[in-house]
C-alpha cells in the first residue's frame, strides 16, 4: 500500500441517517486493513459550513491533519466544504459516493411540496444557494450509481437519465477529479454493495479504480 493508501480514512454519511448506516462499508475496508472512522452529524438542522467546521474539529481530535476520506451523498458536499474552510487538513485520496456535486434536481423539486424545504434540512439549502467549492489538490473519485430506484425517482419523474434514484449521474461530475466510474446501484443500496465496497478499496489504495485491486 502506497503512503497515501495507508493514511487513515474518515467515511462520512448523508442526508437524515446516522453514521452506523455506514458500517457496512466501514466493515469491509477494515477488513482490507484500512485504518477507518466513521464520524456522525445532524444533517438536517445545522448548515453545510457549521458541518464542515465540525468534520474538521473531529479530525483534529484524532490527530489527522493528513487523511482520506470517503463520503456519501451530502457527506461528499460536507467534505468539501471542510476542504475549502480549513487549508491546515490535507486530504491525499477523497472519495465522492453518489453525491450531487452540480445541483440536485431531486432536491430542487422535493423543495416544491409542502414542508419539502424543511426536509431537505439547511445543508443541503445552503449547498443549492451557494457556488461549488473548488477541487483542492488530491486524488478525488466519484462513483455514480445508475439504478434508478429510490425517493426522487417517485417525486421527479424528469430526475435526467441515467440516475440512482435520487441523484444523477451528470450531477456527479466534479471538475479536476482523477476517476469516476458508474455502478449498477441505487442509492441507497451503495451502502451495502460489496462491488462498491471494492472500487472503494481500489480508489484508497491505488487511487484508480478496477481491477488493481
Amino acid at each position: 500500500m502506497s503512503d497515501a493508501g495507508a493514511l487513515p480514512v474518515i467515511i462520512v454519511h448523508g442526508l437524515w441517517v446516522q453514521g452506523l448506516v455506514m458500517e457496512y462499508l466501514a466493515y469491509q475496508l477494515k477488513k482490507d486493513s484500512f485504518d477507518v472512522d466513521t464520524w456522525s452529524y445532524p444533517t438536517m438542522h445545522q448548515t453545510l459550513s457549521e458541518n464542515a467546521d465540525h468534520l474538521a474539529a473531529y479530525c483534529y481530535s484524532l490527530g489527522l491533519q493528513r487523511l482520506n476520506l470517503v463520503a456519501h451523498s451530502m457527506g461528499g458536499l460536507v467534505a468539501m466544504k471542510m476542504l475549502e474552510r480549513t487549508p491546515a487538513i490535507t486530504c491525499e485520496r477523497l472519495l465522492l459516493i453518489g453525491t450531487p456535486y452540480t445541483d440536485s434536481a431531486a432536491a430542487r423539486r422535493l423543495a416544491q411540496f409542502p414542508g419539502g424545504d424543511w426536509l431537505l434540512g439547511r445543508s443541503i439549502r445552503e449547498w443549492l444557494e451557494e457556488a461549488r467549492p473548488q477541487l483542492r489538490a488530491c486524488q478525488a473519485g466519484v462513483i455514480a450509481g445508475t439504478r434508478g430506484i429510490g425517493l426522487g425517482a417517485l417525486i421527479g419523474a424528469d430526475l435526467p437519465q441515467p440516475h440512482d434514484g435520487v441523484v444523477a449521474v451528470e450531477e456527479t461530475a466534479v471538475p479536476g477529479i482523477t476517476e469516476r466510474i458508474e455502478v449498477h446501484v441505487g442509492h441507497t443500496e451503495m451502502l451495502f454493495s460489496s462491488e462498491v465496497a471494492r472500487q472503494c478499496g481500489a480508489f484508497l489504495r491505488h487511487g484508480r479504480f478496477g481491477s488493481a485491486y
